[in-house]
């Protein structure tokens, strides 16, 4: 089961492969590539081109849990929205992993890095700011500075990175993003439609890393997103942020 659903309204993993070159574009070869993708898995047959050498393929949206990748000019992404478990989406992943180099011609001499991310997305229709101050800033300087009198939170996005080892070719960033902004505070609105999202993400930089593919990093850097979210994220961040929700409903 997916360990983190009931903490927010959407949640995925997704791997960005960044190339220092750019991607393949023939059609002969980007249809090639989506038709193995589709081969493997059927169900994903929502295919478009969204913009010049940027292209799309997914599962119907409608369930709320999908499947999706995605090529565009220096980049593969893929993912899973709403997986029912983690296992899952490390499957969805791994098989692109294993037909891309194939499908594209990609090495590691080409590749600028690897990222690996868990984002959360947690709806409230109140000022997102406050809300993320009051969950995860309270009793520090900064939740004092906020109260002074006549005073509103405008902006309040955290951002913390991280260097996981010596050569800092490993590193890990967390990152909250809020969508008030001051017109919605003047007018007394706020989208729920808007969500504020949580990225956890762990970079692997490809000169100097120690693994001989993309699947092998692809494991590790997994295991260190759940060791950091078991270790400080769930406690100290996401599930402050779910009950300060909840509390305001």
């Amino acid at each position: 089961m997916n360990p983190y659903a009931s903490l927010c309204d959407e949640c995925g993993v997704t791997l960005y492969l960044h190339s220092k070159l750019d991607m393949p574009t023939g059609r002969e070869t980007v249809l090639h590539f989506f038709e193995a993708i589709q081969k493997v898995q059927p169900s994903m047959t929502e295919f478009e081109k969204r913009a010049e050498e940027d292209y799309f393929l997914q599962e119907e949206r409608e369930s709320g849990s999908y499947r999706w990748v995605s090529l565009d000019r220096r980049r593969l992404c893929c993912g899973f929205v709403n997986p029912p478990s983690l296992e899952a989406a490390d499957e969805h992943i791994t098989r692109i992993l294993e037909l891309a180099p194939f499908h594209l011609d990609l090495s590691g001499l080409q590749t600028e890095s690897l990222d690996v991310m868990y984002h959360f997305d947690l709806i409230y229709q109140g000022n997102h700011d406050q809300l993320v101050l009051e969950a995860i800033a309270s009793g520090t300087p900064l939740e004092a500075l906020s109260q002074m009198p006549g005073a509103s939170v405008l902006h309040y996005q955290p951002i913390l990175q991280l260097a996981l080892d010596d050569t800092f070719q490993l590193q890990a960033r967390l990152h909250i993003e809020t969508r008030t902004n001051a017109y919605h505070l003047r007018n007394g609105q706020a989208s729920p439609d808007a969500p504020i999202s949580l990225y956890l993400t762990v970079r692997q930089l490809w000169n100097k890393q120690p693994f001989a593919n993309f699947i092998d990093s692809y494991h590790n850097q997994r295991r260190i997103l759940e060791e950091l979210m078991q270790g400080a994220v769930l406690p100290q961040v996401l599930q402050p942020l779910a009950r300060a929700i909840n509390l305001q409903q």
